[in-house]
């Protein structure tokens, strides 16, 4: 043990400026058996520092490495396990218990005891040792006592010199052995030889020395007496020392009380401080001012200063009982009573509040109730009160100005009530919905007899626009009272109209409103309609905007909702489709469903209103839906760009589907007039009446359509009437008896031409050129047909001619067939002189003339085209003749330029 001691103090703690005191070997308890070493050191420079180190063997050499170290002022318990029994195992405590087994119970022992003198001397008794022998631990106090006191100091001094069982040599030491060797010459050879010669030199220095002792024991007994009275001094000092050290544990434990009581009073100020502050907190946010709490108690509601007074209140209020209190208030005796006063302000406020508004709702209720006269009273009492006086005229008279009442001031009067709606809202919400309620339930009453009584005047005006009702376009316009059509397109027209002038003579006027005439009835009246129904829908925009804006302000819905989000729902007024995506999103949405159910119950009447005032106008003429359509689309639109949620973009779209489905009623009742009519088989047909009825109805809608944002509608409707147009036409081509085909054909197309000509209409231009098509294709057929009559027999001759030629016979040899020889061709030539053709010319005018109307005049295009028809047969004839006859001298008894003379005298005399 004492090599190895030495070698982990060369090796490890030299290097380190440690000693080693004291080695024990030991091992884990419990496990594998892996042997280390645990030493006790301390270092070779003050302040002195004591370990306990473990040094563990390398498993790659002979050599030792350091493993761990804790210092001994961290031990705080050492335990031998048993104190009457050797047992090798003890405890070592630092910062969790280390259990160690060692080699031998004297190594334990000695290594405890190491401990225990170096707890006694650096750490003041601090560890404690536990199942430790006794007689272990008094072994050291024993031998200090037997040493002299003079010796005392030295010897505890020298604890750590008398544990070490080995010393090595310092330098100085290894220098003069070195010297003594040197001097020597036999010392290495002969060691024992030197070691006998150093003995010798010992013996002679003991010798000297007793006697040095013994010469000197005057000296000696002197130094013993000093060695005294030190001593004695010593005692004196260390009893002095006893006191001041009990006088100084009085004064300690006197400033350790000073230290506690200086404590209690820095918690005591913390605790006050904190105190203070939870008092300062709650005062400041829940203390409500004598002003404020006269205010919600007797402020007036009336005036603007007390509304001022009772708003500054109830937002004083609010904001005391919405304050977060923090942990441990809500038990405090005078929050609860404060929190009991406000909720008692609170609810009397409101009662207050309540009260005071359910008056002013019905007093501006009464007030408009009273001071209100409906239209048809009004009319009564005029009427009555100036006798003989034309009820119709006192109508018009008082109808000029169709308008709705103002409700801004009252608006403006419940404004000043609008923070206190909101503190309303935010505090006592069942009030709040009995004050909308309420609010709803007197403006709801007020509105409905109004708008009734508005939307009577408007049909009072609209009735006196005329004094009958008008037929439905294309019902009456086309069947008439007899439901036939009869000779003329005048008396047609006639029949269309009931007895009125002709629609189609005067459909010119529909784009000039400036000259107007007893034939313009149809234009002023529609135009009437038309400034009616938008002074109608004038009136209500601005009045459901209004009352809509008075409604998000007054009771604070709906609050900064971009547009962009607003959503378009269902026109009852249901909740969007869309589930809300948060709580927030969902608070804004169920708002503008309390905005549009208010609305909805508010002017619960103006749909229905709406809807029977559009009937009426259907009524009167169906033509009116293209103005509605125009007008409620225009006003949709407006209405979504300012509001697309909005009331009134509701309403006003479920209504545009009405005039929608009435225009699309239109029509089709106009598509079904035109598959219902029926021709007379003893008159020409001329120009259909739903062709001039189509004309009429474009030519209108131009107008109306203009720059119109329901365009698309009416190209619609166009694709579908030029179609049954187009179908009808060649239907009663068909059907017709007494006019040819190609006729009725050639002229309605050529109408239809003309009119998508003229109004230009870029939906229809493929129909346009159709119907050029149509024209263009009977005209020429109708062309070929007639001339084949005036120069029949010539005209059979050249068939027969052109036949033999198809069947394989030359030309040349064509004059050689009996029934198509030259004699045969004079024959038929003779029988066309100049002035039988002339007058065939003119029996074929005369046919024509009867064959056509008169209000397409097509006479003199359809004459021009038989003329180059005539002549270009004429030439083929020429042609023949030539190849067939070639050298026979055979010739028309009338020239080309006789033909032109004909063509022309037979116009002019015509």
């Amino acid at each position: 043990m004492t090599a190895i001691k030495h070698a982990l103090q060369r090796d490890i703690f030299t290097p380190n400026d440690e000693r080693l005191l004291s080695i024990v070997n030991v091992c884990k308890a419990g496990k594998k058996k892996k042997n280390c070493f645990l030493c006790a050191t301390v270092t070779t420079e003050r302040p002195v520092q004591v370990k306990v180190v473990k040094v563990k063997k390398s498993d790659k050499g002979d050599f030792y490495k350091r493993q761990m170290a804790w210092e001994l002022r961290d031990l705080t318990e050492v335990d031998a396990k048993d104190a009457n029994k050797e047992n090798p195992e003890f405890d070592l405590h630092f910062e969790k218990v280390y259990r160690w087994v060692a080699s031998s119970t004297a190594e334990k022992n000695s290594f405890i005891c190491c401990i225990w003198k170096l707890n006694q001397r650096y750490l003041r008794k601090k560890v404690e040792f536990v199942n430790v022998s006794a007689q272990l631990l008094e072994e050291l106090p024993k031998a200090e006592e037997s040493v002299p006191s003079s010796e005392n100091q030295s010897v505890a001094g020298g604890d750590e010199d008398a544990l070490d069982d080995y010393q090595e040599l310092n330098t100085r030491e290894e220098q003069d052995i070195e010297g003594m060797m040197e001097v020597c010459e036999y010392a290495i050879s002969n060691a024992e030889a030197f070691a006998e010669k150093l003995s010798k030199e010992l013996q002679v220095l003991d010798g000297a020395n007793i006697q040095s002792i013994m010469a000197s024991e005057k000296q000696v007994n002197i130094l013993m007496q000093l060695l005294d009275e030190a001593l004695t001094e010593v005692d004196t000092i260390e009893g002095k020392l006893s006191s001041y050290e009990e006088m100084l544990q009085s004064v300690k434990d006197q400033m350790d009380q000073i230290s506690q009581s200086n404590r209690l009073i820095q918690i005591s100020n913390s605790n006050n401080d904190k105190l203070l502050d939870e008092i300062q907190f709650l005062v400041n946010h829940m203390d409500l001012s004598r002003g404020h709490i006269r205010a919600l108690q007797e402020g007036d509601l009336s005036s603007p200063k007390g509304i001022e007074a009772c708003i500054n209140a109830s937002e004083a209020l609010l904001q005391c009982m919405s304050v977060a209190l923090r942990p441990g208030h809500d038990k405090l005796a005078a929050v609860k009573q404060q929190q009991m006063l406000f909720c008692e302000l609170r609810d009397a406020f409101a009662r207050r509040l309540t009260n005071h508004l359910n008056n002013v709702f019905v007093h501006q209720f009464n007030h408009f109730s009273h001071f209100k006269m409906t239209i048809p009273q009004f009319y009564r009492s005029s009427c009555l009160s100036l006798p003989g006086h034309d009820q119709s005229s006192t109508l018009s008279q008082h109808t000029a100005d169709l308008t709705l009442p103002k409700h801004s001031p009252l608006h403006r009067d419940l404004l000043r009530y609008a923070k206190l709606m909101e503190w309303l809202k935010n505090t006592q919400r069942e009030k709040y919905d009995g004050l909308s309620r309420t609010y709803v339930d007197y403006m709801s009453r007020l509105y409905e007899r109004e708008i009734k009584d508005f939307f009577e005047g408007a049909k009072i005006k609209m009735a006196g626009t005329t004094k009958e009702p008008k037929g439905k376009f294309g019902v009456a316009g086309l069947h008439g009272s007899s439901g036939k059509l009869t000779g003329s397109t005048s008396s047609l027209n006639k029949l269309a109209v009931q007895g009125s002038s002709s629609r189609r003579s005067q459909s010119s006027s529909l784009l000039d409103m400036g000259n107007m005439s007893a034939s313009d009835l149809d234009v002023a009246d529609r135009t009437k309609f038309d400034k009616i129904f938008e002074q109608v829908l004038s009136e209500l925009e601005p009045l459901c905007l209004a009352e809509q804006d008075f409604i998000i302000k007054f009771f604070k819905l709906q609050q900064q909702v971009p547009l962009a989000q607003a959503e378009v729902d269902d026109t009852d007024g249901g909740t969007s489709s869309r589930p809300p995506a948060n709580e927030h999103r969902h608070s804004i949405s169920s708002e503008r469903d309390m905005v549009r159910f208010m609305m909805n119950k508010i002017f619960q009447s103006i749909e229905t209103e709406l809807n029977s005032l559009i009937a009426l106008g259907d009524k009167m003429d169906s033509f009116h839906s293209l103005y509605m359509l125009v007008k409620m689309s225009h006003h949709v639109w407006t209405a979504e760009n300012v509001d697309p949620a909005s009331y009134l973009s509701t309403t006003l779209g479920n209504v545009l589907v009405t005039v929608k489905r009435n225009f699309d009623k239109c029509i089709q009742g106009q598509i079904r007039a035109m598959e219902e009519v029926k021709i007379s088989k003893k008159s020409k047909v001329g120009i259909l009446a739903f062709v001039t009825s189509f004309e009429e109805f474009a030519e209108l809608a131009e107008t109306i359509f203009r720059n119109a944002e329901r365009r698309g509608d009416l190209d619609k409707a166009y694709s579908k009437l030029i179609r049954a147009v187009f179908f009808n036409v060649e239907k009663v081509a068909n059907e017709s008896q007494k006019t040819p085909r190609d006729v009725v054909m050639m002229e309605n197309f050529h109408h239809i031409f003309s009119t998508l000509s003229r109004l230009k209409i870029s939906c229809l231009e493929s129909e346009r050129r159709e119907a050029k098509h149509k024209y263009t294709e009977h005209l020429q057929a109708y062309v070929i047909t007639s001339l084949g009559q005036p120069l029949e027999k010539l005209n059979h001759f050249f068939e027969g001619v052109e036949a033999r030629v198809a069947q394989g016979v030359r030309e040349e040899e064509v004059s050689y067939q009996l029934a198509f020889s030259k004699q045969e061709l004079r024959k038929v030539i003779k029988e066309y002189p100049g002035k039988e053709v002339k007058k065939g010319l003119d029996n074929l005018y005369k046919k024509v003339d009867k064959h056509l109307c008169e209000e397409e005049s097509l006479l003199q295009v359809v004459w021009h085209s038989m003329q180059d028809e005539f002549i270009r047969q004429y030439k083929h004839f020429e042609g023949l003749i030539g190849r067939c006859y070639p050298g026979s001298g055979i010739t028309m008894d009338f020239t080309i330029q006789d033909m032109l003379e004909y063509f022309s005298s037979i116009a002019q005399s015509h």
